[in-house]
């Protein structure tokens, strides 16, 4: 006797492949198109948790930090026309940052497509160059396979988002349904040993190596293999804002984060090194501020899976293709182990003698206190702006996947939809999102988010009553014209918290900031920090756009 066939319909499939897949959480917002889909997510709610958001660009960035905690595909939901056009924002976020995810739209029927229909948009033409592929599903037979080969795209080679349309027809007409098991992807190399011995042979033979790991190491899980190159090179390591806790903060060899507001350390630990091993990173202009000066009688290893990368932006003299753990864990073993305690010592020193006051209600002194009281384990997730470079820059990171932030397109609005993500990616782990008030208030919506799922984040805005980045920039380079940055407005964000029955506090003294984050802390639920900081608070050093990374701005005499 012959198996039963068993025939689905297309929201079935969708729901049936998302379980396949491992799905057990998505991110969404329904609507007229998708609610074939939603209906099946209904009858499956035991298997696959969907959290309502209250904006679809939260959805994205929140199935974006998902997939940054946990090293799996993140997925979101939307509808037609606005639903799908408000996930772009996030889309283009997790291009920009190499992010899996993948985002489900539905369409109007196939019938009614290119004839301006009610809530109709071509996604997909919309969307094209900001995912790695996508899809207009034509016909039912092809669903299936689509969105498993979705999947696999997502997270093959360099990962990044991909997008696929559904018109709403195919999700109620019905096909032949085969279960299949996910297909594995193996990462591998191009680069030859051949390749990996000369490299090889060149760092041996190096004196002063100075090491930069971007966000590509934490893709690759490669974090365990670059601290072995580090401790077996005895040499100073850089991160870049993508790859914070790729190498633990208290990692005697660490000297912070590297570009235009790099520590001193890193801009001129670099500049007194002979040799660059650059793994995973693309050489952003945040990180090269003038490529023509970033290297200068400095021979450069490029390791990095994307091919386009290499001599992009900068030139090297050695490159390596292919992902980082398996770059490094064949070449890990042809470095000889040395030791090069002058030069560490030289590189930081460069940094000593800053003196702090740890008194005042500074930025520094906010953070630092919350990485005292985490001890550096917590996840922090954070918008765009000054507050973002500070969180960088003052957390004691020990972890890789503990900074979830906005790297390429920069995207003010990112963090309250990513510690959404990031806290039901974790569980039991402590999320702080930190923001500027320029930012929390393109998101403070999410607020009802939090508090209807009682996810224990806790917010921490500090609050400058101005777009901070840009009047620092004003300050420097536009004789303090301050146009349209102050943000002497509403709304009272502890009220605003009171609203959506979030614990809310401010504090105006760095006392009180102790006082009411400690008591955050010990509580575990939903509670938002105002922070009152002064409102020329600076990032420094900073290194002005097209100047070499060693002309660093420390202050503003």
């Amino acid at each position: 006797m012959k198996d039963k066939k068993i025939i689905k319909n297309g929201a079935e499939i969708v729901i049936s492949v998302l379980i396949e897949q491992g799905v057990t959480e998505i991110f969404g917002y329904p609507g007229g198109t998708i609610l074939n889909v939603y209906d099946e997510l209904y009858k499956n709610q035991d298997k696959i948790k969907h959290y309502l958001t209250a904006h679809e660009q939260a959805a994205t960035h929140a199935a974006d930090a998902y997939a940054r905690v946990t090293g799996k595909v993140g997925v979101c939901f939307a509808t037609s026309g606005p639903g799908a056009t408000n996930l772009v924002t996030g889309i283009a976020n997790a291009y920009m940052d190499s992010i899996p995810i993948v985002a489900i739209t539905c369409n109007v029927a196939k019938s009614l497509l290119g004839k301006d229909s009610f809530q109709e948009v071509d996604i997909a033409g919309i969307t094209m160059p900001i995912t790695k592929h996508n899809y207009i599903v034509g016909n039912i037979e092809e669903l299936a396979d689509v969105l498993r080969e979705a999947f696999y795209i997502a997270k093959e080679g360099r990962p990044g988002p991909v997008l696929i349309d559904i018109p709403k027809n195919i999700t109620v007409e019905e096909t032949e349904f085969i279960e299949k098991t996910p297909e594995e992807y193996i990462p591998s190399m191009e680069s030859s040993k051949e390749d990996i011995e000369k490299v090889a042979e060149k760092i041996n033979k190096a004196k002063n190596i100075f090491i930069l790991a971007g966000g590509g190491v934490i893709t690759a899980n490669a974090s365990n293999e670059l601290r072995e190159l580090v401790n077996k090179l005895d040499a100073p390591v850089a991160l870049t804002l993508m790859a914070q806790g790729a190498v633990s903060s208290y990692d005697p060899h660490f000297t912070g984060m590297i570009g235009m507001h790099g520590t001193k350390s890193s801009n001129l630990g670099l500049k007194a090194s002979d040799m660059l091993i650059a793994i995973g990173t693309r050489f952003s202009d945040r990180v090269l501020t003038s490529a023509s000066q970033f290297i200068k009688k400095i021979s450069v290893i490029h390791i990095d899976i994307d091919s386009a990368e290499i001599n992009k932006n900068i030139g090297s003299n050695y490159q390596l293709i292919g992902d980082a753990k398996v770059v490094l864990k064949n070449l890990l073993p042809l470095i000889k182990e040395r030791k090069n305690p002058e030069f560490l010592e030289t590189v930081h020193g460069f940094s000593r003698g800053d003196k702090v006051d740890r008194t005042q209600m500074t930025p520094y002194n906010i953070i630092s206190h919350i990485s005292d009281m985490t001890k550096g384990d917590a996840i922090i997730t954070t918008e765009v702006g000054q507050h973002q470079m500070w969180a960088a820059r003052y957390y004691r990171y020990t972890k890789p996947r503990t900074l979830i932030t906005s790297g390429g397109l920069g995207t003010m609005g990112f963090g309250t939809g990513a510690s959404i993500g990031s806290q039901v990616a974790a569980k039991d782990k402590k999320v702080i999102a930190i923001a500027g008030d320029g930012s929390f208030r393109m998101n403070s919506t999410e607020l009802a988010t939090i508090s209807y799922y009682n996810l224990p984040i806790i917010i921490v805005i500090l609050n400058n009553k101005t777009l901070g980045m840009v009047r620092q920039w004003q300050t420097l380079f536009y004789e303090k014209r301050y146009s349209q940055t102050n943000l002497d407005r509403g709304p009272d964000f502890v009220k605003l918290a009171d609203a959506y029955n979030i614990d809310g506090y401010r504090a105006n003294t760095l006392e009180e900031f102790k006082s009411v984050f400690d008591k955050a802390l010990a509580k575990g639920v939903p509670t938002l920090i105002d922070a009152n900081i002064n409102i020329d608070e600076c990032v420094y050093p900073m290194v002005e756009a097209g100047k070499s990374i060693d002309k660093m701005i420390t202050s503003l005499t």
